[in-house]
């Protein structure tokens, strides 16, 4: 008797083990096919900055963000016209007054005279007014005036421009506060038709008071950096021509005859 219940506990002891281990297989089985689903399962892409300011600009509503955006092209692409003209009519003025003093030492007027009419920018062509006065027997003094006179003309001219750039950088947050007015109107629309003041109605309102804001900023401060680059290089065109002319003077004075 005790034999046999011996071999009943021997019997029992092994069938459990067996039980359990068929209970954490089938535990672990469907926890590994999840897993080895989540893995093959494609991580969705980042979006790239371009689909981010796209999608910014669409949620701002058309509108004011497309106004905005004319007036960011419309100011950029003046800049942009500016900076090369100004780049062209910078030129180097050490080396044309050295050739016009050596023209003139050796007496050729017209020499001088041509040099500046082929080189580019507004030294060259104020020298050349000059020249054709000194070259009409007009005196000094007359001549000096001319040099005035065309640098103020000339002066103009370099700074041609860039009024509207201003105009640009004063419009573009403009129209991004008026954005942000319609904005708040349009939150306060939705308040009062749902009659509730939870965060979901005032949201898209929100929304697009802010991103109008923030763009029509962006635009006044890239206009402004290209306004500060062009007017510091009309100051040191305008500067060059003046310590030119002076110089082109001391020339005239020195070689007159």
């Amino acid at each position: 008797m005790t034999f046999g219940i011996s071999n009943l506990f021997a019997q029992e002891e092994q069938a459990q083990p067996e039980a359990a281990t068929e209970q954490v297989a089938e535990t672990v089985a469907p926890a590994v096919e999840e897993a080895a689903t989540t893995d093959l399962t494609p991580a969705e892409a980042p979006s790239t900055f371009r689909e981010v300011i796209k999608k910014q600009f669409i949620d701002g509503g058309p509108a004011f963000m497309g106004i905005v955006l004319i007036i960011l092209l419309l100011g950029m692409a003046i800049s942009i016209e500016r900076i090369i003209y100004l780049t062209m009519a910078d030129g180097n003025s050490k080396k044309l007054l050295a050739g016009i003093e050596e023209k003139m030492k050796a007496g050729d007027v017209e020499g001088a005279k041509q040099l500046c009419k082929n080189t580019r920018g507004p030294v060259a062509s104020i020298f050349t007014q000059g020249l054709i006065r000194y070259q009409d027997g007009q005196s000094l003094e007359e001549v000096e005036k001319s040099l005035v006179s065309y640098g103020a003309v000339s002066a103009g001219k370099l700074e041609s421009g860039l009024s509207w750039i201003g105009l640009c950088i004063s419009l573009a947050p403009m129209f991004g506060f008026m954005g942000t007015v319609i904005g708040m109107i349009q939150a306060f629309d939705d308040i009062a038709a749902a009659g509730d003041m939870s965060p979901t109605v005032v949201a898209q309102g929100m929304k697009v008071a802010l991103l109008t804001t923030v763009f029509g900023l962006i635009a006044a401060i890239i206009l402004q950096i290209f306004f500060n680059f062009i007017a510091t290089k009309i100051e040191k065109i305008t500067s060059d021509m003046e310590n030119a002319s002076i110089s082109f003077m001391d020339i005239l004075v020195k070689y007159n005859k």
